[in-house]
């Protein structure tokens, strides 16, 4: 069967509102006027769990819901496929309004538009690898022939092929995510949330399974809500970033817009350990000032890293290169120097020299 591309669906959050309580939504206005949540809690015993989101995720984009435990982060993302219900606000996809759906078209949105990977996996054990993973299109009255067809292909593209017929309890923790992964691209959905997907894998398999995904994304071009406490995760997976912190939005952009330009201290403190050559791109360090004549330059892309750079520098034995853009018009030069020096120097003196 030959590959498809499965186009994802924008995924706009407008205003959107969380007080959990039996009257939460009686304490919006007073929210909105500025009561904090400890005041909610201590006077009234509401919890605010998200004030005035606004994020409009791309269609076909990784965008990552960074924040530390109690964040909102997790009741974020449970919003978009209305798991929670709202206390005000609105979750728009396709220009349709989840938070207004009648319960039958909730069902189907559910069914076709979304699929969802769990932190815990949340595979059933009394199922092999191929019955787990044709659950959901089991659910959606699928005939079995075309299951099977549509999971072995998943199973064999996130690494599995042989596993088919092994239940969860023989599978190693990394294997058992993929089969969670499997599972959510098997169901074909445009939207795919992902709840601290890799959060319970150890280090090297974490980064394994987000290479999977990275390199999946290139061909299904879903749209991705990644739900992760972990910031270098973020920076790896994300096209765009919101950083949460007690329910609102803190931050939001580029995982560079947010290492170079820091909204505040707790935004400054997440980034001050960055490896910042794997997020500055050579764009924003890039001259219009060439180097020596007699200079030999090697070209680099428009969007590579400086640590992608360096390296391609490196191996050409080159001290200088030429931005290009798609169509390999030069954009601007770099040379090791700048580049070494953009990997260290503190952020406000690089943002500033780069305002210059």
């Amino acid at each position: 069967m030959a590959d498809q591309t499965i186009q994802g669906a924008g995924i706009k959050i407008k205003n959107l509102y969380k007080i959990f309580g039996s009257r939460g939504s009686a304490y919006v206005e007073a929210v909105k006027n500025g009561m904090t949540k400890t005041e909610l809690n201590e006077k009234h015993h509401h919890v605010l769990g998200l004030r005035d989101i606004n994020i409009d995720m791309p269609a076909g984009g990784i965008q990552v819901v960074m924040g530390l435990s109690g964040s909102g982060k997790s009741t974020l993302i449970r919003h978009i496929n209305r798991l929670i219900d709202p206390t005000a606000g609105e979750v728009i996809i396709d220009g349709t309004d989840v938070c207004q759906m009648n319960e039958s078209d909730l069902r189907q949105f559910r069914r076709h538009k979304t699929a969802m990977v769990f932190q815990k996996f949340a595979l059933l054990p009394h199922r092999t690898v191929l019955d787990n993973t044709v659950y959901g299109l089991e659910i959606q009255g699928i005939s079995r022939d075309k299951q099977e067809e549509q999971a072995r292909r998943w199973i064999e593209r996130v690494g599995l092929k042989g596993f088919e017929d092994n239940y969860p309890n023989q599978l190693s923790g990394g294997m058992q995510q993929r089969v969670g992964l499997a599972r959510a691209l098997t169901n074909d959905a445009p939207i795919l949330l992902m709840d601290e997907a890799f959060s319970a894998l150890d280090p090297l398999i974490r980064m394994d399974m987000q290479s999977v995904l990275l390199d999946l994304q290139k061909e299904i071009k879903k749209t991705i809500v990644f739900i992760t406490h972990d910031l270098d995760e973020a920076l790896r997976l994300g096209d765009r970033i919101a950083i949460l912190r007690d329910g609102e939005v803190i931050q939001q952009g580029t995982g560079q817009d947010i290492v170079l330009q820091p909204a505040d201290e707790y935004i400054s403190s997440f980034v001050k350990e960055v490896n910042r050559g794997r997020v500055i791109m050579v764009d924003t360090i890039a001259t219009t000032t060439g180097g020596p004549a007699d200079a030999g330059h090697v070209s680099v892309a428009s969007g590579t890293t400086l640590e992608e750079a360096a390296k391609t520098m490196t191996d050409a034995n080159q001290q200088y290169a030429t931005v290009v853009d798609e169509n390999g018009k030069s954009l601007g030069v770099l040379s090791m120097n700048s580049l070494i020096q953009a990997m260290v120097t503190p952020i406000s003196h690089l943002t500033a020299a780069a305002a210059e």
